[in-house]
């Protein structure tokens, strides 16, 4: 399969090009040429995550004769931990789609962990291994999620930049708390600063020989297998309603939203004929989405620090994609709905969220349970059953959900062992120049 850039239909590039390139060099993100469609039936012999992710991503592997060959192990390694869908019992029809029960707690961990699957399969092809540095920016758990994906891979450096005292204290230890290939530098300034460093990096072609790669949800690679937990999902369900009056209804998804990676994937796994119903994003204060789907016009907002901190994003690079999906804007309005959860909203959800939802919440999965209750009537009768995306585990925010819930959040096995780690980081300026100074 081919793949073009967002801005430009004439730049074609193949599968191994667009997951190195990141960035297209017109600036803009590489898409798919063209969608495959799937059948729901077509996957009746796919259950784990890893066969139903083999089959969804073969068409976008198709022709690449270093990657095609080992896309099945690459999903065996990436799709192996759990990700359940847990059905909420305070709330027939409600469930919790659990994306944080990997090494580093967040639903990251997928992308990442393909990503690096993807990148180690190119080195491995290459007879001669010239060194590549992958590059991130991190508004909390992405940075974590590719430094755990990528320690120690073969001929790959990782540098992971986030903006200071904007992160909490296990965050930045996940960012930090590894050596070697790996490097984490506070930048004096937002989200956006890092993300527009990324980028200036990436065009930068190549830097004392090195090949710049981005982890971020940029990346095709990022983006391409978190279909695979929207499609395992919505098969799930669809598959209980077969032979009923039910079986044309599909279910709802509501996804925290910050740089829209995820958000989009959910959008993708629906436009390859996964069934899925209505999608909603919850954004938490950070409100540039809400107001563009209302007016068409992405508001010039300063980024706001918010309990949510990985959704604070003012500029979110993925909406690119969205509006070349649907050029019309009216198209998008009708694809996507879109809702905006305040702190003190939050602090009320977590408060509560063990006897409503079964479990303690992080803030950000808190921001969709929040949307799910605030949907207007006429929202929430466009599905029966409503799947709310729980990103990362309530552990992750000990400083913000423990107080909230009156005891300890016990902390998982795989994350403990990273908070062990000793770490160490540096401070830049937010600057490009910073940057490659350091460098």
């Amino acid at each position: 399969m081919n793949f073009v850039s967002t801005r430009n239909q004439e730049t074609v590039v193949s599968l191994r090009e667009a997951l190195e390139a990141g960035l297209a060099p017109d600036g803009g993100l590489y898409v798919p040429k063209e969608y495959p469609f799937f059948s729901p039936a077509d996957f009746d012999h796919c259950h784990t995550h890893a066969e139903v992710a083999n089959l969804l991503l073969r068409p976008f592997f198709a022709g690449d004769e270093d990657l095609a060959p080992k896309l099945a192990a690459i999903c065996e390694n990436t799709f192996n931990f759990p990700i359940p869908l847990v059905p909420v019992a305070a709330r027939p029809n409600d469930y919790l789609l659990e994306l944080f029960h990997g090494p580093t707690s967040a639903f990251k961990d997928v992308g990442a962990r393909f990503l690096a699957g993807c990148m180690e399969a190119i080195a491995e092809s290459e007879f001669f291994h010239l060194k590549r540095t992958v590059i991130v920016a991190t508004s909390g758990d992405t940075g974590g999620a590719v430094a755990a994906a990528f320690y120690n891979r073969r001929a790959i450096d990782v540098v992971i930049l986030y903006p200071e005292g904007r992160i909490s204290s296990r965050q930045e230890k996940q960012l930090c708390a590894w050596a070697g290939n790996v490097r984490a530098f506070a930048v004096k300034g937002s989200f956006d600063d890092c993300q527009r460093m990324v980028k200036e990096a990436l065009l930068d072609v190549k830097v004392e020989n090195r090949i710049w790669l981005s982890a971020n949800s940029i990346n095709l690679g990022r983006i391409l297998p978190q279909m695979v937990y929207y499609a395992h999902a919505s098969l799930t369900l669809w598959r209980r309603k077969q032979g009923s009056e039910k079986a044309k209804e599909l279910p709802g998804f509501i996804i925290p939203s910050g740089n829209l990676g995820n958000s989009l994937a959910c959008i993708w796994a629906k436009k390859l004929g996964l069934p899925i119903g209505p999608i909603h994003l919850a954004f938490n204060s950070n409100r540039g989405v809400v107001d563009f789907l209302d007016n068409g016009t992405l508001p010039a907002h300063p980024t706001v620090p918010t309990l949510a901190n990985a959704m604070d994003v003012s500029k979110p690079s993925n909406l690119e994609r969205m509006q070349h999906l649907f050029p019309l804007h009216s198209e998008l309005q009708n694809q996507i709905s879109a809702s905006t959860i305040n702190d003190d909203e939050i602090r009320a959800e977590i408060q509560t969220s063990e006897k409503e939802w079964g479990e303690a919440l992080c803030p950000h999965s808190a921001v969709a349970t929040v949307a799910r209750k605030k949907l207007s009537r006429a929202e929430a009768f466009k599905a029966k059953e409503w799947v709310m995306v729980a990103t990362a585990h309530p552990a992750k925010f000990e400083a913000i959900v423990e107080p909230l819930v009156g005891h300890v959040i016990q902390v998982p096995e795989l994350l403990r062992q990273i908070l062990l780690r000793p770490s160490s980081r540096r401070i830049i300026e937010a600057d490009y120049a910073a940057l490659k100074s350091v460098l």
